[in-house]
């Protein structure tokens, strides 16, 4: 039976706080609320100075990304209601004034706190300053508000790596966290990372760390604010809003996705089978935001904090092996301007077979174009980029290699909690989807978004492709030549049973010589 609450009226006239309102979901989830809530309030966007450039000019810059086209043709007047807040979740009271915070006490009635460091392979001093102090500082700032209905805390659905099935529910934090707080306070850099190991227990890293510690300090400020913690599992291009494939951050499997079309990444650890527990960046935020009106517009408290894990794996069950083979047919097919190699990578649970293609896919030729480009006198980059790509694998293959079963009964609530407009607009269900088709966007998006290419040249793309496949194979015959002449060279009866291929293996180069020429 469909509800009658309406988003559009939970959020008309309410100001929004946003914090990490810059980010890949920050900026999809702006754009979501301005341009299919008309009447909404101002919202105020946390900001800090970077790279030289103003808060101002940063705000402007963002307002010409093409995220936002869709507004400035149809609803120009609605951008206005962006304010930009100059200030940062690594200072107390996000380094705003008594008068500042005074100002938004009475005005602001949605925070969605989504500030966050994404570095996966980032120290724990840096992700815990971010993520854990970041809110907690958040929360303190939220207790001025007067009229506040709802805080949204953006988690992550990895952050309990050692539970089997990660339900909607709260799990123990390992330790507590304004101990972990005031530990990277007193000890410096050094004294932390050598900590760091033993701190993070079955954490494969310092972000689902800190994630952790941060779900639990939402937790314990349940009592005193309107909290909720959502989950999203990894978030992808967007799906339809605001324009189909949208993205601007190589994290996640758009990266690989790219890297391999680039030719860059040739072997990843990564299990076929598993499902991917993957969810595009607007069906995220048409989550978020319907949650913020539905744990908003509550009356009477729950006992224990609302929890919400946004992802579609169950709703749309697509393994790893599916992601990559829709990916190799649909880049061979649309192939991305001057691949370094021919992309003609693959997966595997097997780490010698993964070590042996880093080795000889990955660093060996990194090697050799490095050295190229000294003899030239250039610039050398590609061992740097090899090392980059290694690192960012390494964190990575942690999640491909294990299953994960995130249970979303809240989530699958939601759509039942909506009115039959809000259904559509703020859509959460996409059992009906096309997967192949978003697989497809997600390559397309990466290559116009990220990698800036002209899709109208692939026509000079798939000429240059196929001179890659070409060299692709005359290197690895060549290559193998070499090994099984090396082979004939040094064992006599593998040289003698390539004797008895008689003309076929005399005219082969390389190993012809080898079992033929007596004098080799």
């Amino acid at each position: 039976m469909a509800s009658n609450l309406s988003i559009k009226d939970f959020y008309r006239g309410k100001n929004i706080l946003v914090t990490g309102g810059t980010g890949f979901m920050g900026k999809v989830l702006l754009e979501k609320l301005l341009y299919s809530i008309p009447d909404i309030g101002n919202i105020y966007v946390l900001m800090r100075p970077k790279k030289g450039k103003s808060i101002q000019q940063r705000y402007e810059d963002m307002q010409r990304l093409p995220l936002f086209d869709r507004l400035r043709n149809e609803k120009p007047s609605a951008l206005k209601k962006i304010k930009p807040l100059q200030g940062d979740v690594l200072f107390d009271n996000f380094g705003l004034s008594e008068r500042e915070l005074e100002n938004l006490s009475d005005e602001i009635s949605v925070v969605f706190h989504f500030a966050a460091t994404l570095r996966l392979e980032a120290p724990l001093k840096d992700n815990v300053d971010m993520n854990t102090c970041g809110t907690q500082r958040a929360l303190n700032v939220a207790k001025y508000f007067k009229n506040l209905l709802v805080f949204v805390h953006l988690s992550t659905a990895f952050c309990y790596p050692d539970y089997a099935v990660l339900e909607e529910k709260m799990h123990a934090p390992p330790v507590n966290p304004s101990e972990i707080m005031h530990l990277i306070e007193w000890l410096d850099d050094k004294q932390v990372n050598l900590l760091t190991p033993s701190l993070l227990g079955p954490h494969p890293n310092c972000y689902t760390y800190s994630k952790r510690l941060a779900e639990s300090i939402v937790e314990n400020a349940y009592n005193n604010l309107p909290t909720v913690i959502v989950r999203p599992s990894i978030v992808c291009p967007s799906l339809i809003e605001p324009v189909p494939g949208w993205v601007d951050s190589l994290n996640g499997p758009v990266g690989l996705m790219l890297g391999a079309g680039k030719g860059v990444i040739r072997s990843m650890l990564c299990d076929g089978n598993l499902i991917a527990q993957v969810v595009p960046v607007d069906t995220a935020i048409n989550a978020i935001i319907a949650i913020g009106m539905i744990e908003g517009s509550k009356t009477k408290k729950t006992e224990m904090i609302p929890i919400y894990n946004v992802n579609i794996g169950h709703q749309k069950p697509t393994t790893w092996g599916e992601v990559l083979q829709v990916a190799k047919d649909y880049g061979r097919k649309y192939p991305l301007a001057l691949p370094l190699w021919y992309p003609n990578g693959d997966i595997t649970t097997n780490h010698i077979l993964h070590e042996y293609r880093r080795i000889f896919y990955h660093m060996i030729p990194a090697y050799f174009i490095d050295f190229i480009f000294f003899l030239l006198g250039q610039k050398r980059f590609m061992i740097r980029v090899q090392n980059r790509i290694n690192q960012g694998l390494d964190v990575l293959q942690y999640f491909t290699m294990r299953p994960w079963n995130f249970p979303c009964p809240n989530y699958d609530s939601i759509q039942t909690k909506l009115n039959d407009e809000d259904k559509v607009t703020f859509n959460t269900d996409l059992t009906n989807s096309d997967r192949d088709k978003y697989m497809r966007l997600c390559v397309e998006g990466g290559r116009i978004y990220c990698l800036k290419e002209d899709p109208s040249k692939i026509h000079i793309n798939r000429r240059y492709h196929n001179f890659l496949y070409v060299l692709d194979w005359i290197v690895k015959i060549f290559f193998w030549l070499m090994i099984l002449s090396f082979l004939a060279c040094w064992f006599n009866p593998i040289k003698t049973a390539f004797s008895y291929g008689g003309s076929f293996v005399k005219f082969l180069p390389i190993l012809g010589r080898v079992v033929f020429d007596e004098d080799i």
